[in-house]
């Protein structure tokens, strides 16, 4: 038995010092200097994947939004880099369609998710593209970026949102993305539909009247069906005269990442009231 013992941790010893495979100490340093969320914000699997990347030198430090400015800074002083810069990107909603402008073709009863509505007839709203404001995005935000407005409606709080993408993932009818904070031009809506047809269901909808394609810069929007869409390849021509003529007011730009505004011919929406059910 004791030799066999002895072979043993012979063997162990041979394979242990054959098979070891060498891991640079900084990794386990940075890992340690980083928030821990695994949130995903900086486009890897989680921290340990992170602090793989920045040790390698494959990425840098600052694209790891949700930390401050001085772990940021204590990762590039222990590595000897430039903390280096990255525009931030925040959570945006593709749908203004509170329930004081947006009707309710049916009433949704059952488990309170947006997902659990939206496999029920798409949720009952009658815009089909709409949000249902059951709050998903808000429960599933670990930052508190998101809050339900008086309207039904999740209102993203620039500073707080870290584009971990967890709101992106979880809304049933894909109305959020993350978008640099640069892209000002915005198109508050996703309705497919014709255009007396969207209106019809939401005061707010995108008519596809085509104005604001008619009065941006070339080629930074056009119609794609019964939508305006914005070319962000051409952000650099954004201006506000896009949504100057836009008869509903679906076309916003964002005069601070937290605030948006609609131009001068945006029909004035008084209401607060929830519009009432159409069967």
């Amino acid at each position: 038995m004791a030799g066999l013992g002895i072979v043993l941790a012979l063997l162990l010893a041979f394979a242990n010092k054959k098979l070891y495979v060498y891991e640079d100490p900084r990794i386990g340093e940075v890992e340690e200097l980083l928030p821990k969320s695994n949130c995903g914000a900086c486009g890897q699997a989680g921290c340990r994947d992170f602090a793989e990347k920045v040790v390698g030198g494959n990425v840098v430090p600052a694209l790891c939004t949700v930390s401050t400015v001085q772990q940021r800074q204590g990762i590039a002083d222990l590595l000897g880099v430039a903390a280096g810069s990255v525009e931030k990107k925040v959570a945006r909603l593709a749908c203004a369609g509170g329930h004081h402008v947006a009707f309710l073709r049916a009433r949704y009863e059952g488990l309170k998710t947006c997902r659990a509505a939206a496999v029920v007839s798409g949720g009952g709203k009658e815009c089909a593209w709409g949000c249902l404001g059951l709050a998903d995005c808000e429960n599933v935000c670990t930052f508190d970026a998101i809050t339900m407005d008086a309207h039904g409606l999740p209102v993203v709080d620039s500073a707080k949102c870290t584009a971990c993408n967890d709101c992106v993932e979880v809304c049933p009818k894909g109305l959020f993305s993350l978008e640099p904070v640069s892209h000002r031009l915005w198109v508050a809506c996703k309705n497919q539909a014709d255009g007396d047809t969207a209106e019809a269901s939401c005061d707010v909808a995108c008519n596809a009247c085509g104005k604001c394609v008619a009065d941006s810069p070339f080629k930074l929007m056009q119609l794609a069906g019964n939508l305006a869409v914005i070319n962000y390849d051409w952000n650099d021509q954004a201006t506000r005269a896009p949504i100057e003529r836009c008869p509903t007011g679906a076309i916003v730009w964002f005069e601070t990442p937290d605030r948006t505004a609609k131009g001068a011919a945006a029909k004035k929406i008084l209401r607060n009231d929830p519009l009432p059910l159409r069967y």
